[in-house]
């Protein structure tokens, strides 16, 4: 009888868990989904309002690395000179909790195939994007976004050749 209450009270207790895992993914998943809405619709109040204060966004090249305030305005600018629409044909998301480290935290995977249509008939590429959203507080803390920069200018018809010594 007592194994049957412990495993009773165990069973209890790993529902339990799971539902507040899985309700705290789903929210995540939501707010990561929003974001994405926001860019797609170029709702600049929206990246505000799901951005924390104090979010920083990494890639898509070593190096590149933008804050809150950047990243919005960078938006605005690429909307006002050089995209006529971005669309999201395809997405999937994934919850992901990393435990301890440095990444320790609940992130958002996000794959997508992602098209961009340039202005002035400047041309459209199609994409390959993955970004990983760090959730804090309801917000979106950190990310990191990779796709292929050369690939999306050989589409609108660049070349890359050597430099010249």
């Amino acid at each position: 009888m007592k194994k049957l209450i412990l495993f009773f009270v165990l069973s209890i207790s790993l529902v339990a868990c799971t539902s507040s895992n899985d309700k705290k993914d789903k929210e995540n998943l939501e707010l990561v989904s929003n974001y994405v809405k926001a860019v797609e619709t170029m709702d600049f109040e929206a990246m505000d309002k799901y951005l924390a204060d104090d979010y920083v966004g990494y890639g898509p090249s070593f190096g590149d690395t933008i804050y809150k305030t950047q990243a919005i305005e960078n938006w605005k600018y690429n909307v006002e000179n050089l995209y006529e629409h971005i669309h999201y044909n395809r997405q999937k998301l994934a919850p992901i909790t990393v435990a301890e480290g440095a990444n320790k935290g609940e992130w958002v995977g996000f794959w997508s195939e992602l098209e961009i249509e340039y202005k002035n008939g400047g041309g459209k590429v199609t994409l390959w994007a993955s970004s990983d959203y760090l959730v804090e507080n309801g917000k979106i803390k950190r990310s990191f976004t990779f796709y292929n920069e050369a690939d999306a200018l050989r589409q609108l018809g660049y070349k890359i050749v050597p430099a010249e010594e």
